[in-house]
């Protein structure tokens, strides 16, 4: 029964997640829109951190060397789903919006003893994007509008596994296989209306690598160090535009009929992250995550946009009493994350930078249970007022589930 409710959810779950990738933020107009910055677990109560942190019971995406971790004739899998409202300000103006999204479906499952696979979907990026530009007339004083809406994003499928290597060291290898579409629609409103829509498709294979090592406990202070690298990629693009125009006596005619173009190609930067995670007394845990993308490398501009390198620094603290573990409120666990991203956007030479702060639980579903419900609150802000640019400033809500099955185990017959 329990299978059968799992195989529902996750049918249920691709197709809302391929169908829903809302966002409204007009910096996704760059590039492949923004980064969909998705944590499972309970990782986006702590700011997102996570290069360190290894939870037998958990399922990580931030360092695929946690799935050495992974305990025999277990089955851990998880989605979640979040909720954000958000007001975009520039110097005169406010407006604000809610969207809702499947945020990722993940699962993992052991090998066999000390090596792990894990299998998900979740969105890369979103676009949405509604904005009107005013444009003079050459050679005269009128103007005219054009309206430039965007929407869609890219997904993104991965395989990872982890194995260890030694007693206190694991390493682990993610392949990413990422796909979906823009669409990008301009409507310039003259003496007549002319509406330009461009379908642009991308596609592309990224490789990410990951090590944790366990230190020597030392007065009650168990330690573990994270490193991951991800390397270069390419993304590969091709277009089709269609094109159409009405005249004032309500005429239209085609001017374009699905015109199929290549685009350029999309890099994506080489990046490093390193983490640290400390466990105290059995009830305090901290993590320290950096990562760093060598936006530069990949030599990309656009108009009077450019990219540069981006910088996250996160800090996650989590408190559980485990006074005992056989009482509920005892493994109750309590989060407060902080997480600072220097962007890798450039605008009018401003780049553009974000931060939020975070709170969670996570909470057992019954008592004796590993399956955990997992909630969390962040504000943050993204951008700025400075050079006419706009600002934006989000309330989110994060609901993970994660279930730990026991698929494996065979039963006996007397």
């Amino acid at each position: 029964m329990k299978k059968n409710i799992l195989v529902l959810v996750l049918v249920a779950s691709i197709n809302v997640l391929f169908g829903q990738n809302n966002t409204n933020t007009p910096y996704s107009l760059y590039g492949l829109g923004v980064e969909n910055k998705t944590a499972t677990g309970g990782l986006t109560g702590l700011g997102n951190t996570g290069i360190a942190q290894s939870n037998p019971f958990e399922i990580n995406l931030f360092n695929p060397a946690s799935l050495g971790n992974i305990l025999q004739k277990s089955f851990l899998y998880e989605f979640g789903l979040n909720g954000t409202y958000t007001t975009l300000k520039t110097q005169n103006i406010s407006e604000s919006s809610s969207n809702g999204n499947i945020s990722h479906i993940a699962i993992a499952f052991p090998i066999k003893k000390d090596w792990g696979l894990g299998v998900g979907l979740l969105p890369y990026t979103k676009t949405g994007y509604n904005i009107d530009v005013e444009n003079a007339i050459e050679g005269s004083t009128d103007t005219y509008i054009t309206r430039i809406t965007g929407v869609g994003g890219l997904n993104k499928f991965y395989i990872s596994t982890g194995f260890k290597v030694i007693k206190d060291l694991t390493l682990g290898v993610d392949i990413s296989f990422l796909f979906g579409s823009i669409e990008q629609e301009s409507q310039i409103y003259t003496d007549s209306y002319v509406s330009i829509t461009d379908q642009n498709h991308y596609g592309g294979v990224k490789l990410k690598t990951g090590f944790q090592y366990k230190l020597p406990t030392i007065k009650g202070i168990e330690t573990t160090l994270g490193g991951t690298l991800e390397l270069p990629s390419s993304l590969s693009g091709n277009q089709t535009r269609t094109s159409y125009k009405t005249s004032s006596g309500d005429t239209s005619v085609s001017i374009e009929d699905e015109v199929e173009n290549d685009l350029d190609n999309f890099e994506l930067p080489f990046t490093y992250g390193f983490g640290i995670t400390s466990l105290i007394n059995k009830k305090f845990t901290t993590s320290l995550d950096y990562r760093k993308l060598l936006w530069n490398d990949t030599k990309q501009e656009q108009n009077n946009e450019s990219y540069a390198n981006q910088s996250i620094y996160a800090f996650g603290l989590q408190y559980m009493s485990a006074k005992n573990k056989y009482d509920y409120w005892s493994n109750v666990k309590y989060r407060f994350g902080l997480n600072y991203n220097t962007g890798f956007l450039k605008i009018s030479n401003q780049q553009i930078d974000s931060y939020f702060v975070s709170v969670g639980v996570g909470m057992p579903m019954k008592k004796y249970s590993n399956d955990n419900f997992n909630i969390s609150y962040s504000y943050g802000r993204e951008g700025t007022l400075e050079n006419k640019l706009i600002q934006e400033n989000f309330h989110k809500i994060t609901l993970n589930l994660n279930f730990v099955g026991k698929w494996f185990d065979k039963r006996k017959i007397d």
